[in-house]
């Protein structure tokens, strides 16, 4: 398909603060490859979109949301057709209360 990868502001904002505690709490090499890593993992999406499963907790909304799984965090994406992009949407640690995943809008 090759479509284009965007990463949404809040997305972004997660990563960060992903990295951030990373790198206070294990080293700044974890903390740089864990963000490659996650970043990696969604250029699979380019030939593949479809390749994530279906988020069981966005379910009921208009877009429909799907995620792919790096260790403990979900990239919580969706495949905009009409724009022939990608949009991650949210890089959710899995750690965290399962109801806040919901917060993406």
């Amino acid at each position: 398909m090759g479509v284009k990868i965007i990463w949404t502001d809040f997305a972004k904002a997660e990563l960060k603060q992903n990295f951030k505690y990373l790198k206070e709490n294990a080293s700044l090499r974890v903390a740089k490859n864990e963000i490659k890593k996650n970043v990696f993992q969604t250029l699979r999406l380019k030939d593949q979109p479809e390749i994530g499963q279906l988020e069981p907790m966005l379910k009921g909304r208009k877009i429909q949301f799907r995620y792919l799984l790096h260790q403990s965090y979900k990239l919580i994406y969706w495949i905009n057709i009409d724009q022939n992009q990608i949009e991650i949407m949210d890089v959710f640690d899995t750690h965290q209360f399962p109801e806040k995943i919901k917060r993406t809008k």
